[in-house]
């Protein structure tokens, strides 16, 4: 049987019944959909008469300054780059519901993060969260066991994953040297380490649904 966004709409308010907030993870490596797939969940639900706000994880991203200065600006994405503390922090504020919380949001064109750039409201019932490490198993990543209501891994065909990391860095007028640098040096690696190291998913999907 295929699967449809508004059947995983469907299966997330009967599992929510009538929950003040609940939160949903979309997990998956770099170039897996998850962007997609969270924006498609989050107007399903909506045209269902609900609200629903999407939190990426990537406004958690390090400093390239602070990335410099440990000698890892050029594995920015593994686990190691991003402020897992910080973003425990707003997650557990957000699974509260009992005020506004401020989410910081990564510009990929220039490369940083801009604080307090995303507003969740209180009244949002359903908080979409989305990246890397949602469901994985090492480090202080793993503290968001248990965290999300629901969940939702894309792990799409390794080969699936490079053709769009490739399109991906093009897109930002990489050259090739470069680009290929990102694919193969960083962004295929922690496709791997993610896809083999993660949490069962209450869903678990090739691609991101439409």
């Amino acid at each position: 049987m295929s699967i449809r966004i508004d059947d995983i709409a469907g299966e997330v308010l009967s599992r929510a019944g009538d929950a003040k907030r609940f939160l949903i993870a979309v997990a998956g490596p770099p170039g897996a959909g998850k962007s997609t797939m969270a924006d498609n969940l989050a107007a399903a639900l909506k045209a269902k008469g609900e609200s629903a706000a999407v939190l990426p994880m990537d406004g958690f991203h390090m400093d390239n300054a602070i990335l410099i200065e440990r000698g890892l600006l050029a594995r920015k994405g593994i686990p190691e780059t991003f402020d897992v503390r910080g973003f425990l922090d707003i997650i557990r504020a957000v699974r509260r519901a009992d005020q506004e919380v401020l989410a910081p949001v990564f510009d990929r064109s220039r490369e940083l993060a801009i604080a307090s750039a995303r507003p969740i409201d209180p009244k949002d019932r359903f908080i979409i969260v989305e990246g890397n490490y949602l469901l994985f198993t090492q480090g202080k990543w793993a503290e968001l066991d248990g965290i999300f209501d629901f969940s939702i891994m894309l792990a799409p065909p390794i080969e699936v994953l490079e053709e769009r990391l490739w399109a991906r860095w093009r897109g930002y007028n990489l050259d090739e040297e470069a680009a290929s640098a990102k694919v193969y040096g960083n962004d295929l690696p922690n496709g791997r380490l993610i896809l083999e190291n993660r949490r069962p998913a209450d869903v678990t999907l090739e691609i991101a649904l439409a």
